[in-house]
């Protein structure tokens, strides 16, 4: 087995908070079209219009943004007024500005490790955005690397590790969604480390595969020292 020099990180709702500005931004959004149809039937729309966005507009606010003006037009069947347009442009530049908030514990994490292992974030989404929130955050100093890819699978996953390290069997990736950080870098053939959020987006979800050798969880980022010990200990 080889010994681990690369380790991955997510960014949203690893490092810090994300999924809950989308939540608080739909429950704005579904009260700004509550004359036209309930929350529930809104909220179903909304993920229908996002999962067929999602090859056009990739991931981040922005496609949430026009996704949810196609909702709204469909929901009014096209009788959305500018001012309501305009307000839901409104709403993704707020996110756009949103603080961003580290979780208790993750600077400690990343000054502990940085000098035992090659740090990279690996995020999806909108460049600009997640460079946005990562210079916000005053995370980036601790990373050897930054990978801001359209997608995660694991191609993904063996291109990255092998630019950044000896390959994916010498690397881990954390984070908080099983179907994006965990199942494809196992497959890539990395280790997979679940750090799970509270919330999680709908078309994130994915069965853990709890009995593979390479797949661990852990409930904070502070036990990732712990656990890497372990690792190396066999």
């Amino acid at each position: 087995m080889s010994a681990l020099t690369v380790i991955g990180f997510d960014a949203d709702d690893t490092l810090w908070h994300n999924e809950r500005v989308f939540r608080l931004t739909e429950d704005r959004f579904a009260a700004l079209l509550g004359e036209h149809a309930p929350a529930e039937d809104i909220s179903r729309r909304l993920l229908a219009a996002e999962r067929r966005n999602l090859e056009l507009y990739g991931y981040g606010i922005k496609g949430f943004t026009l996704s949810m003006i196609e909702t709204a037009l469909e929901v009014t069947e096209g009788r959305a007024s500018a001012a309501a347009i305009r307000e839901i442009l409104d709403a993704g530049r707020d996110m756009m500005r949103h603080p961003v908030e580290i979780f208790p514990g993750v600077r400690e994490t990343l000054e502990a490790l940085r000098d035992a292992y090659r740090l990279v974030v690996i995020t999806k989404g909108d460049l600009f955005d997640q460079e946005r929130k990562l210079a916000a955050s005053g995370l980036g100093e601790l990373f050897d690397a930054v990978e801001i890819v359209s997608d995660k699978n694991a191609a993904t996953y063996r291109r990255l590790f092998s630019r950044h390290g000896a390959g994916a069997e010498s690397a881990m990736m954390i984070g908080n969604s099983v179907k994006s950080d965990i199942l494809p870098a196992i497959e890539a053939g990395s280790w997979g480390v679940h750090v799970p959020y509270h919330i999680t987006w709908a078309l994130e979800h994915a069965e853990a595969p709890v009995d593979h050798p390479r797949f661990k969880r852990v409930t904070h980022l502070r036990e990732i020292a712990t656990l890497l010990a372990e690792i190396a200990a066999r």
